[in-house]
């Protein structure tokens, strides 16, 4: 199967059931096909064929949900894109997957207005939020005068759907190729993880949806199961419960600095809203800690259920089980549809409480986007090495360990690369030598260290550093702390 034919399946089950909510803003599962329909023919109008890239730099939102289905519905491959990504980082990503068209809101555009001519590929531009007559294609006209036809296009389930940037540096990216038949399996091995039905309704915040936390684990997944999915931007806590009681909503997700935030606004400001909606309260991206575990038990009389997976995997490998029976510490069992061990660093399978890395076999992606010697390096006979580091007990319960082959900091449930920050700033003038680690934050998992020796006879400041790094790098990459020495350690 694939991504536009289960789509298909859940217009005729659920056509009037609303799919996804925004604001004031509903869509049906009938209008969603609908407004997914005129995007792609505007697409094809403008000459996207079958694998053809589609960029997005779109923020959680229904215009975030009708692209990307009108992508895939005829064979073209999206490329979902994090909306802090600054000139340089798109200009790298868009270098390695040549899009031809960029959808994008008016306020993401305007900070890259100036860039746009180096991004040679793309050739049409998808404005969304446009005010009046501007220089590109209107999404807003698209959806007041586009065709609402189906397309006639044959989508195989071993095409791609979408190649996310999500796992590897952005200045040397690995795009992770996604099947629609890999997202089709992994959104049903989800649901059905999450004993999810068409009477659930997901609350998707701080969730970004160019992430497989945001895309498979909530939107893929709720179409599959025919379930409601309400968007809320923002981070504000008392917003989002009073989401959760204003839509009766039974299912949130999201990661541990998220839980966090939510377990510090409930000791500040008690809980003044009506949670008793929620059947299931997932955490995944990081380590919960062990304390904002039992004060959600406390406050709120839930357990939240931990679950495990990466891009790579396509959305999560592993999950608790929603009706209880955890282990504490552990983020579950494999899901059915999914096979994992533990090996040694000869790839030799360790027997049960031995720690080496997680290797996993089931609907993982096809490869990295035109670099077949970093698919080679994780994927070996089927399997996925994942870099993570873990063992599983007896019962088959996996308890991650706190160590990871793969140079990666998590903060706050995003993939930092260290190059990344490293590369810009050797850029700068005043810098002679600098290395990038993670370092332990209560708040946000990890958080970036950058330690730096200047050139001889130059004086920096860390504000400085940090202003440098803020202007070619997303935000959640600058790093918190500017260590000055007169020597780099070399390990």
């Amino acid at each position: 199967m694939n991504l536009k034919l289960m789509l298909d399946e859940a217009v005729k089950r659920y056509g009037k059931k609303t799919a996804v909510t925004m604001g004031d803003s509903r869509l049906s599962y009938a209008q969603l096909d609908e407004a997914s329909n005129k995007i792609a023919n505007a697409l094809i109008g403008v000459g996207v064929g079958k694998g053809d890239r589609v960029a997005m730099l779109l923020s959680n939102s229904p215009e975030f949900v009708t692209t990307y289905l009108g992508v895939v519905k005829i064979g073209g491959i999206a490329v979902p894109l994090d909306t802090k990504y600054k000139p340089a980082e798109l200009a790298s990503l868009f270098d390695d997957s040549q899009p031809g068209v960029l959808v994008a809101e008016s306020s993401l555009l305007k900070p890259i207005a100036q860039s746009l001519p180096e991004f040679k590929s793309i050739t049409h531009i998808i404005e969304v939020d446009s005010e009046g007559e501007g220089q590109f294609l209107s999404y807003e006209q698209i959806m007041a005068t586009g065709s609402a036809e189906p397309v006639a296009v044959e989508v195989t389930p071993g095409d791609i759907a979408h190649i996310a940037y999500t796992s590897g540096p952005s200045f040397n990216p690995r795009g992770v190729m996604l099947s629609h038949q890999a997202l089709v399996r992994e959104a049903a091995i989800s649901g059905d993880g999450f004993k999810q039905t068409d009477k659930d309704i997901a609350v998707l915040f701080a969730l970004p949806m160019h992430h497989a936390f945001g895309l498979v684990v909530i939107l893929i997944t709720a179409i599959a199961k025919g379930s409601t999915v309400v968007i809320l931007p923002g981070l504000s806590i008392s917003n989002l419960m009073e989401v959760i009681e204003r839509e009766k909503a039974t299912i949130f997700m999201a990661v541990p600095f998220v839980h966090t935030l939510i377990v510090n606004a409930i000791e500040a400001e008690g809980i003044k809203y009506d949670l008793s909606s929620i059947r299931l309260w997932g955490t995944a991206g990081a380590a919960m800690p062990a304390n904002i575990s039992q004060k959600l038990r406390q406050y709120l009389g839930l357990t939240a259920v931990d679950f495990w997976g990466m891009t790579e995997s396509v959305a999560h490998v592993t999950c608790q089980s929603p009706d209880g029976g955890v282990k504490p510490g552990s983020v579950g069992k494999a899901l059915p549809g999914w096979e994992l061990e533990i090996v040694d660093d000869d790839g030799r399978k360790l027997p049960p409480n031995q720690p080496g890395e997680i290797i996993v076999r089931g609907p993982i992606m096809k490869g990295y986007y035109k670099n077949s010697r970093a698919t080679a390096g994780v994927i070996k006979n089927g399997w996925l090495y994942t870099g993570d580091i873990g063992r599983v007990d007896e019962e088959g319960w996996l308890f991650l360990s706190a160590g990871r082959k793969k140079d990666m900091i998590i903060a706050k449930g995003q993939n930092i690369y260290p190059s990344d920050i490293e590369k810009v700033l050797t850029g700068h003038p005043k810098v002679a030598e600098v290395g990038v680690v993670g370092i332990r934050d209560e708040m946000r998992g990890e958080t970036p260290r950058a330690i730096i020796r200047l050139k001889p006879g130059e004086v920096a400041t860390e504000q400085e550093i940090k202003k440098f790094c803020l202007k070619h790098l997303a935000n959640y990459k600058v790093p918190r702390e500017i260590v000055f020495t007169g020597s780099l350690p070399t390990t």
